[in-house]
């Protein structure tokens, strides 16, 4: 006789389940958006909202609208949840992983949306395991505003296949990738190694070739050795997502980093686009590609306006 298989989870009605949010930015609002529609019960946090800042209006202005309970640590989100989706930067992911830690329930799911490392995740696992929780690792495989709730994630860890049904109730594609924790942190790391290295890339290569004039003969090369892709329209999202999410970014590629250099490789691409990404951060933090707050920032649809931005900024007179 073989091993009795148990008997599938029971789950929850949708109008009774509560979901925590320990991170309010873009994905954590879109995720709000979203499960808020489905009926769900949402509480946030995120730790922009302990201090005052154009940031932190934004964030309570949007959970008023969309009916979001707002609280003031991630262990208090963590409390009365059902379900604790983390989405914070990568370098907030063990901090984040041990705030809700202290606040679960016997049995809580915590979905690690996090682009951090395998060993950040399983430092994360240990942390939610010591108080009882189900540690899932979730690893969103491409950029989640085009896809909203229905983005492409990995899951991973030993509860993957338990929290799968529940996942897919509230509206995610999810998919296990693997009963073993790290494996698809591993994939989503992998892959960033070209997706944000192709981003830095193109923002390094378009900007110089803007300033020697020779930008469309570069555009027309591209599209001829690359003809499924419209290097124009690419360069212009690319632009757009780095000026806008660059500090993110450039914190997920010092884990992508890790992960490399983990496998016993000299991470020098991933560190190099690191620099990029921090570089294109601090000067949208100061203010070189318009009003954070303004609703145009970092949007426009053609990139040589923001490379004219960069390449008037080197242009001055170093002080």
């Amino acid at each position: 006789m073989g091993a009795a298989v148990p008997p599938p989870e029971r789950q929850p009605a949708l109008a009774d389940l509560r979901v925590g949010l320990v991170g309010y930015g873009e994905v954590g609002r879109i995720l709000a958006e979203d499960l808020r529609a489905a009926g769900v019960a949402v509480s946030a946090y995120d730790l922009k909202l302990e201090s005052p800042s154009t940031d932190a209006d934004a964030m309570r202005e949007h959970a008023v609208r969309f009916g979001v309970d707002l609280t003031t640590s991630a262990t208090m989100v963590a409390t009365p949840a059902d379900l604790v989706i983390s989405a914070v930067t990568a370098s907030q992911t063990l901090d984040a992983a041990r705030a809700a830690a202290a606040g679960l329930k016997p049995g809580t799911f915590v979905l690690d949306f996090n682009s951090a490392s395998p060993k950040a995740k399983r430092e994360a696992a240990e942390a939610v395991q010591a108080h009882g929780g189900r540690y899932v690792e979730g690893a969103v495989m491409t950029s989640v505003p085009p896809y909203r709730i229905r983005v492409p994630l990995l899951l991973g860890g030993p509860h993957a296949a338990a929290i799968e049904p529940l996942l897919k109730q509230l509206g995610f594609a999810a998919t296990v990738g693997s009963a073993d924790l790290g494996v698809v942190s591993a994939t989503k790391m992998c892959r960033s190694v070209m997706i944000k290295g192709l981003e830095a890339m193109v923002i390094e290569s378009f900007t110089a070739a803007r300033h020697y004039g020779v930008e469309d003969a570069v555009v027309a090369s591209l599209k001829e050795t690359f003809p499924g892709i419209d290097w124009e329209r690419q360069a212009a999202y690319f632009f757009q997502r780095v000026i806008q999410h660059g500090r993110r970014r450039s914190e997920e590629v010092r884990e992508v980093a890790e992960t490399v250099r983990d496998a016993g490789l000299t991470p020098w691409s991933a560190e190099g686009t690191a620099e990029r990404q921090a570089w294109m951060a601090d000067l949208a933090e100061d203010g070189l590609f318009g009003d954070r707050g303004d609703p145009a920032f970092g949007r426009s649809p053609d990139w040589r306006t923001e490379a004219d931005r960069l390449l008037a900024h080197l242009a001055k007179p170093k002080v």
